[in-house]
Parts: structure tokens; C-alpha cells; sequence
């Protein structure tokens, strides 16, 4: 199985769209959205043998603990085949190469099978939160071996 991960431009934006929404119902992009965030964070999207498996964001590293957010998100009916596992390493790769010295994702409550990943790599939950109008939390968390 090799992973090839494409930085999302153009019409890709699209199909990076389309996992978000799926994945994050609660907090749908639109297409303007999207490409704002593409301008200020690296979107990409993985496939496996040419067929899309996901889609992350790596928020580059900012403050004075150059802290980055890593968040990887697998289509359900590709999880469990280590696509999960050989995407995050390439993000967090990524991520340190830019400088991060703490790497944190957040993870929608309800995905209980991206919750169950992030805690099986080593991440731990530091903050739970609604946006306005949600009843479902978001969850903070970060890479064990990189907390304070």
C-alpha cells in the first residue's frame, strides 16, 4: 500500500471540502472558506492506487511554544488499513519540518473512531468546547511526548 499525499489546489479544493464536510457535519466549509484556509494552512488530500482515502490540515507552528495542529481525516470505509497511521506520520513529519515543537489536533466528539485513533497515537485530550449553537464538543488534544 503506498500512500501518495497531494497538496490540494484549484478544483481539489473541492474533493478536500467534501471529506471535511462529511467527516465534521456540525462545522460545514463552504468553498469560500476553504480556500481561505488553503491560503493560511497546508491542505492536502491522500490516495491509495488513485482512489481518495482522505484529506488533513496542517496549521503551521505559531507562538512563542511553536505549537502546529495536525489533523488527519480518513473516509470510514477506508479506516483501519493503515492509511490513518502512514498519513499522520507524513503530516507530523511535515509539521516538525516547519518547526513544531508541540503538535496538537482536535477531533469532533461524535467521531468516536478519530477519537479512538488521536488517543491510540499517543495523543491526549487537554480541552473540550462547543462552537455557538452546537451540541456536540470538539476535543483538544496533543501529542503526549511533546507536552510541557
Amino acid at each position: 500500500m503506498t500512500l501518495d499525499i497531494v497538496v490540494a489546489a484549484g478544483p481539489l479544493l473541492d474533493d478536500w471540502r467534501s471529506i471535511h464536510n462529511m467527516i465534521i457535519p456540525t462545522d460545514p466549509l463552504s468553498a469560500a472558506d476553504v480556500a481561505e484556509r488553503a491560503g493560511r494552512h497546508r491542505l492536502t488530500l491522500a490516495y491509495v492506487s488513485g482512489e481518495l482515502v482522505g484529506n488533513a490540515t496542517v496549521r503551521p507552528p505559531s507562538g512563542p511554544d511553536a505549537v502546529a495542529t495536525v489533523i488527519v481525516r480518513v473516509l470510514p470505509e477506508h479506516r483501519r488499513r493503515g492509511h490513518g497511521t502512514a498519513y499522520l506520520d507524513a503530516e507530523l513529519a511535515e509539521a516538525r519540518s516547519a518547526g513544531a515543537r508541540r503538535i496538537e489536533t482536535v477531533v469532533l466528539e461524535s467521531n468516536t473512531d478519530g477519537l479512538a485513533f488521536a488517543l491510540a497515537h499517543g495523543f491526549v485530550e487537554h480541552d473540550r468546547y462547543l462552537l455557538d449553537g452546537d451540541a456536540v464538543a470538539f476535543i483538544d488534544l496533543h501529542l503526549r511526548a511533546e507536552s510541557p
